[in-house]
């Protein structure tokens, strides 16, 4: 009811015309004045500057191609018009600041191209997309083309005669904007990175032609899109939310993000869709200042901001949970845009200088401008990651995304991240409770992310392939519990849509202990799934380990397997195998893998040891005598070699009941090619017991080389924090309070 009365107010504050001062949406007058006058004393813009001249001026002089479209991502004609969109944009940008009219002639002479090319042009002959554009295969890009020249086309609006501007708003742009818009009513009337591009595009172009009714349909969507209420895009996605009316641009702040400014779809896709939510939100600050759109839902979109900038590692490279494409990284240009402006709008955080001086990159306005001559007056302060539980859902209640980080030496870090969130939309897999685990060096236990080859033609036209519904989506490709061979919410995006994990116990202050511990009731019709991890830092580890409680409880034996794809190349175990190459299943994403060695432990644990990238690693786990031990690669039933030959470990429990799964991950010295001289290649853990286990109650003890213990209690259904709890057993009673309790016991005794 709030939000109802909110927008009604906002609508009632937008009913006055648009009064577009050109240029107006990421430049303005003014800000090109403080750009002219600070021109040749502040370096990285200089550069900047210096670099697009470079790139447009090798262009100048000829006409700019612009190709019947026919190809899909990564063919000739998609990467033109993308290369046309970038340089056009940056054309728009060089008339303003250097004001050399040939800037501004390229812009109108290939704006007048693609004003007689567009009214020829009818869907694109793809038809691969569930919402086909014109000028790309998919609207989308269309929408990603109309965003970018909307702003050349706002820097050379006022030095075009009044017979071109409307020649390109009845030829080009309004058309444009109508075919994303009413057109096409479900690409641009739902919550999603797509429609979040499509809003943006219409708005700017709006503002830029002083189309009030066109910017009232960016702002809050289409009243009546007469979609059906469970109508899906090509990734399975949903296309309405349940009640959904209508959306548009403040819909997609009000839905996407929760409140700490965690995306639902993960930090890949928000990284893509922080270019829209900003630079439109930076145009609607300077044309529509009543909306105060920066200040709009608690500041959402600086918080958002920053939420991406979190979900990096030590390197920069973000998280690359869901549909992620593995290796993008702060130095993405959309995120060189956000640093920029949330500097310039919100508040110039010196922290943020340090991240613009990383990316050693701005962009051509004046929060460019800004974040330069900052960094020049030597203002910069180092950004400094920070442990996060991040609530996922719109009202942060549908489950969360957990960011773990400890170091105990200089230029080192471990971070845990543990994923308990929503599905994400049509970009989601399904994976519960999984984990993925980083240092300074990249990846130590990985997350697949997609199957994909991003705008590379040979692969699938640059889509999603279909071993990214076969196999990257699936249970069995992460770090997760996997029942009776089948994935969570038996892979049904429907039924995931509807249930999330809950949140257990959380502690990320980064002192000595932190951990995260989330409850999952839906993945399984017949088991509950529970997962407590700890991020450990003691003297006797030369980095914080990691400490691995899932347990699953049931009424029906099963079976249930745990894997672990680490990064690298083993080196050793504690049992001994068979070696053997056996495909693993076939479903469930199972067809894709190879059984290479299969073995079982004889002393109550699986040890192994891995290297990778300088580092040595090694797990140390729970293993019964009647467990399979499995060393397994990914690849299987994959003929067109689509899949990376990934290796994994896994744990199987045949016909269990309630399980319990405990293992330990430390990190552990380092080995120089050059010198070819290992350190500490051994781990430090010799012994993992499990002392108790029930429904309750479970407790380990771990044992290090130099002969101290450390016993972990852990209380797994009443985490309040004042409550006392007791396990009898014949060799000891246990008493503790609060959910968990570490008790260290050293060689000499003396507890701590």
């Amino acid at each position: 009811m709030i939000r109802h009365i909110c927008t009604l107010i906002l609508s009632f504050l937008l009913l006055t015309s648009i009064n577009a001062q050109h240029p107006s949406l990421s430049l303005t007058l003014e800000g090109v004045e403080r750009i002219r006058a600070g021109l040749g004393s502040v370096p990285l813009f200089d550069e900047a500057l210096d670099k697009a001249k470079q790139e447009v001026d090798k262009v100048l002089g000829q006409p700019l191609p612009v190709p019947v479209p026919k190809d899909m991502a990564g063919g000739y004609t998609h990467e033109q018009h993308k290369k046309n969109w970038f340089l056009l944009q940056k054309a728009g940008v060089l008339f303003q600041i250097t004001g050399e009219e040939k800037y501004a002639v390229f812009v109108r002479d290939a704006l007048l191209t693609y004003a007689q090319l567009y009214p020829t042009l009818p869907i694109h002959p793809t038809k691969r997309s569930y919402a086909t554009g014109k000028l790309f295969w998919q609207c989308l890009n269309d929408a990603n083309w109309l965003v970018y020249v909307s702003q050349a086309y706002d820097c050379i609006y006022d030095w075009l005669s009044t017979e071109e501007q409307q020649l390109l708003n009845d030829q080009l742009f309004r058309p444009m904007a109508n075919f994303l818009s009413v057109d096409n009513p479900q690409f641009f009337n739902r919550i999603h990175n797509h429609s979040t591009w499509a809003n943006a595009a219409v708005g700017m172009i709006a503002i830029v032609m002083e189309d009030d009714e066109l910017l009232q349909k960016a702002l809050y969507g289409l009243p009546n899109d007469q979609l059906p209420d469970d109508l899906r895009d090509n990734d399975n996605g949903q296309i309405k939310l349940t009640g959904q009316k209508a959306a548009g641009f403040l819909a997609q702040l009000d839905y996407s993000f929760s409140p700490d400014g965690y995306f639902t779809e993960g930090p890949y896709y928000l990284r893509y869709a922080i270019y829209p939510f900003l630079l439109f939100s930076k145009a609607l600050a300077n044309n529509q200042p009543a909306l105060d759109i920066f200040n709009y839902r608690d500041r959402i979109l600086e918080k958002a901001t920053y939420s991406l900038l979190n979900q990096a590692d030590y390197k920069g490279v973000f998280f690359p949970i869901n549909d992620s494409q593995k290796g993008m990284s702060i130095q993405a240009r959309e995120v060189i845009t956000a640093v920029d402006l949330i500097y310039l709008d919100g508040g110039r955080d010196p922290q943020l200088l340090s991240i613009a001086q990383h990316q050693q990159k701005v962009i051509l306005t004046d929060a460019g401008f800004a974040v330069a001559k900052a960094i020049h007056q030597g203002l910069a302060e180092p950004f400094v990651p920070k442990s996060m539980l991040y609530r996922d859902g719109a009202d942060g209640k549908e489950g969360g995304l957990a960011i773990l980080r400890a170091s105990q030496k200089k230029d080192t870090e471990i971070c845990l991240v543990m994923k308990y969130t929503a599905q994400g939309m049509g970009h989601g897999h399904f994976d519960k409770l999984s984990y993925s685990l980083y240092d300074e060096t990249g990846e130590v236990i990985q997350d697949y992310a997609s199957a994909r080859w991003v705008n590379i033609e040979q692969k699938g036209g640059g889509r999603y392939l279909r071993e990214n519904n076969t196999w990257a989506k699936q249970s069995i490709a992460h770090n997760t519990l996997v029942v009776n061979e089948t994935s969570h919410y038996n892979g049904d995006i429907r039924i995931a849509e509807t249930r999330q994990p809950d949140l257990y116990i959380g502690k990320a202050d980064q002192s000595d202990i932190q951990l995260i511990g989330a409850v999952d009731t839906g993945a399984y019709k017949d088991h509950t799934l529970q997962r407590t991890m700890f991020l450990l830092q003691d003297e006797d580890f030369e980095h914080p380990v990691v400490i691995d409680i899932y347990q699953a409880t049931g009424a029906t034996p099963a079976q249930f397997d745990l894997p672990t794809w680490f990064h690298g190349h083993l080196l050793s175990t504690n049992f001994e195998y068979k070696l053997e190459h056996e495909v693993m299943g076939d479903g469930h994403g199972y067809q894709h893998l190879w059984s290479e060695a299969k073995g079982n432990s004889t002393d109550g644990q699986a040890q192994i040891t891995w290297f990778s990238d300088g580092k040595f690693y090694s797990q140390t786990s729970l293993a019964n005598a009647s467990d399979e031990l499995y060393f397994m690669r990914l690849g299987a039933n994959d003929p067109s070699f689509n899949l990376r030959r990934d290796p994994a470990f896994m744990i199987r429990k045949n016909a269990a009941t309630n399980p319990v799964f405990i293992s330990i991950l430390e990190s552990h010295g380092s080995y120089n090619p050059v010198e070819e001289i290992p350190s500490s290649p051994f781990g430090d853990v010799v012994k993992l017991s499990l002392l108790h286990a029930d429904e309750a109650y479970v407790i380990c003890q771990i044992q290090h080389k130099n002969g101290n213990t450390w016993e972990l209690m852990l209380a797994q259904k009443d985490a309040t924090a004042g409550a006392i709890h007791s396990v009898n057993t014949k060799e000891k009673t246990w008493e503790w309070k609060g959910p968990y309790q570490l008790i260290k016991t050293t060689n000499s005794n003396e507890s701590k």
